[in-house]
């Protein structure tokens, strides 16, 4: 497995841009939008949080096992959310896609198929990853139909493992999608985004 390191990752109108401070308020924007940070099984900041959530994201980056960016819409130049590759273990050639979330209006968009496409291929195609996992909370049955609609097999459930913001234990499911599946995935991750209008990159 290559070295994961910050790249920007763009096509079919998304741009993905390593995170950094200078999208602070722009992604504070976009927590607003809905105010995410009231949904108690996601990881979005509250508004008065983001530095801190930034800084977290950086110090996983700085220190080898995440991979932060911000989402950037190109037509409207607008930030829309954030995701990042996390948990990565080059020994074993893995890296989980997480900490992903969206302002309202952009979800059930075209944004996260096109978003998963490209870190997808990124992981696949240049890291050389063997697999990209995933994991939510027991109780987010609507990242959980995402993460399916996707192509990820469900591999589990870990019982009394991890923590919410609140301060509570979950229990959390695990998905993963392997190299040897990764031609099939893109495959319907492409048609998915035609059928939003959005054929080519």
């Amino acid at each position: 497995m290559q070295q994961a390191v910050p790249v920007i990752l763009e096509g079919h109108g998304i741009r993905l841009e390593p995170l950094a401070d200078a999208h602070h308020d722009a992604l504070q924007a976009a927590a607003s939008d809905g105010r995410l940070w009231e949904l108690w099984i996601t990881s979005v900041p509250e508004k008065d949080r983001m530095d801190a959530y930034i800084r977290a994201a950086l110090d996983g980056q700085r220190t080898g096992h995440m991979l932060p960016w911000a989402v950037r819409e190109l037509a409207s130049g607008t930030i829309v959310g954030s995701t990042r590759y996390h948990d990565i273990v080059p020994q074993s050639a893995r890296v989980e896609i997480g900490y992903t979330w969206y302002a309202e209006r952009w979800q059930r968009s075209h944004v996260n198929t096109t978003c998963k496409l490209l870190l997808f291929a990124h992981a696949f195609e240049t890291l050389a990853c063997g697999v990209v996992g995933f994991r939510t909370d027991s109780y987010n049955f609507r990242s959980q139909r995402a993460i399916e609609a996707l192509g990820a097999k469900k591999d589990g459930v870990i019982r009394h493992f991890g923590t919410r913001r609140d301060g509570s234990v979950r229990d959390t499911v695990m998905y993963s999608v392997l190299s040897s599946e990764w031609p099939d995935v893109k495959r319907h991750l492409l048609s998915r985004l035609a059928r939003h209008g959005r054929p080519g990159t």
